[in-house]
């Protein structure tokens, strides 16, 4: 599947969810304001370096090195070539997307706290090389949308994850190092960051349903463990109220 189909697959899904959703998924058109600000952004940072001729790869992560660590801010906004950049800003728009909507509560914290968190382990595990891109970022919220929806067993979100893992199932190889030349190490790290968030956020926003059944009279009838219990009847007499009559003697005329 293309990127391109890929996309459209995320909008139709999302506007089909739409279609059916209670409180808890009211749509709104802010969902795709970060999301585009960010694809906006990236994209004019590399216009800047093509027209400029500036080169921003030393503003990336550079590991255990202490002026490495302002990469953690800045690699998501940097990247080496149009195809790095229109490969990352497709999946980044879908699952930023599917975030703010389906996550809205928890979803600033975890693409600031995510973000963050996933530089900085690259900073800790990677090769001695600049690390740039915003996949890490991705592969956050793969990560993130897709457990937190296996975790907390609504119908709803489950379905996402599945959808999302339908979509992008197969950048779970490049965790690890089978091309040259991808940083498989910032992926592994936005991979394990999303995995913790989503469980240190479970209990946050949208959880599993549960259903309870209105009681009726025919409850009564039955014990916990659904045996029938027959009506205690009383053997006591109920007493009547006292009645006064008084009798009038009427004459005959």
């Amino acid at each position: 599947m293309t990127d391109v189909p890929k996309l459209l697959f995320g909008f139709i899904f999302v506007i089909l969810v739409r279609m059916k959703a209670n409180n808890d998924f009211r749509f709104s058109n802010r969902i795709f304001l970060i999301p585009l600000i960010f694809v906006i952004l990236i994209w004019g940072i590399y216009w800047i370096e093509i027209k400029f001729g500036f080169n921003f790869n030393k503003f990336g992560i550079l590991p255990r090195e202490l002026g490495g660590l302002m990469g953690v801010l800045c690699s998501p906004f940097i990247h080496s070539d149009t195809n790095h950049l229109f490969n990352n800003s497709i999946p980044l728009f879908v699952l930023s997307t599917c975030l703010f909507y389906f996550y809205k509560k928890v979803s600033v914290k975890v693409l600031i706290f995510g973000g963050f968190f996933t530089g900085l382990l690259t900073w800790f595990i990677a090769r001695e090389s600049y690390h740039i891109g915003a996949s890490g970022i991705v592969y956050l919220l793969f990560s993130f949308v897709f457990f937190s929806g296996i975790i907390r067993k609504h119908y709803r979100l489950v379905s996402v994850s599945l959808i999302t893992i339908f979509l992008y199932g197969s950048m779970i190889w490049y965790v690890l190092p089978i091309k040259e030349g991808i940083s498989w190490e910032g992926h592994l790290s936005g991979l394990i960051t999303g995995v913790v968030l989503a469980i240190l956020f479970r209990k946050r926003g949208v959880v599993k349903e549960k259903y309870e059944f209105s009681k009726t009279e025919f409850d009564e009838m039955f014990d916990e463990s659904g045996n029938y219990v027959p009506p205690v009847i009383s053997e006591e007499k109920e007493e009547l109220p006292e009645l006064n009559y008084t009798y009038i003697y009427k004459k005959e005329e």
